[in-house]
């Protein structure tokens, strides 16, 4: 298999992987300011990111089909293959926050959402995933378990996030004036919320994962 045709598909995995990683970023950023225009940007670029990741996925089987990759070279398209379908997965999660600035907007709803720091959680995520590009683009294989090492800090801050609301909805329910009681659908949305920045983190380790299975040949990493 040409050794050209590997490298081209590796960048083209990256690139990417930085695309969607950029998404996420922007969906916080909606999140965070409530910012609709924002947020309906990053929802009509999603048919965008599927032709994108169709496309390479393709590339991924005509690697197998025509190239009858070995040793190394399977190990990495493999590995493409698989990290491809987290990356979608995080774009998919990534319109899923978009979706949630552009409907969640008003003072109880801002309230709600400043009871948990929700962009400071998805910042943390987010570096997980650029720290696990980075691991596939350079072959770092301390790197893939230091994104793996992260993740149980970061389902941590969820499950405190999760909590707050929890806590909060069942303390303040009786009381007219409290944002969160006045609001209980969109503290609803604030646990969705906080479950899909957890599973964006679950799908960096993933990348980690594949990626340090590639180089290392051991799936320590893996689920």
């Amino acid at each position: 298999m040409a050794e050209d045709r590997v490298e081209s598909l590796r960048a083209d995995v990256i690139a990417f992987g930085r695309v969607v990683e950029g998404r996420f970023r922007q969906a916080l950023t909606a999140v965070d300011t409530f910012d609709p225009e924002l947020a309906d940007e990053i929802i009509d670029g999603d048919a965008e990111i599927n032709q994108r990741y169709l496309a390479l996925e393709g590339e991924c089987i005509d690697c197998f089909a025509l190239g009858q990759p070995v040793a190394g070279d399977l190990r990495l398209v493999t590995a493409a293959f698989k990290i491809l379908t987290d990356l979608e997965r995080i774009a998919d999660l990534a319109t899923n926050l978009a979706a949630l600035a552009e409907t969640l907007v008003g003072d109880d709803t801002g309230e709600t959402f400043a009871a948990v720091p929700l962009v400071e959680i998805g910042e943390f995520a987010a570096a997980m995933l650029d720290d696990a590009l980075h691991a596939f683009a350079e072959g770092d294989a301390e790197l893939c378990k230091g994104v793996a090492s992260r993740d149980d800090r970061l389902n941590e801050r969820c499950a405190a996030a999760s909590a707050t609301i929890i806590r909060q909805l069942v303390e303040y329910s009786g009381e007219a004036d409290s944002p969160i009681a006045a609001a209980p659908a969109a503290a609803r949305e604030v646990l969705v919320l906080v479950r899909d920045l957890e599973r964006v983190g679950d799908h960096a380790v993933n990348v980690a994962a594949r990626t340090y299975y590639m180089f290392e040949f051991d799936d320590a990493l893996l689920y």
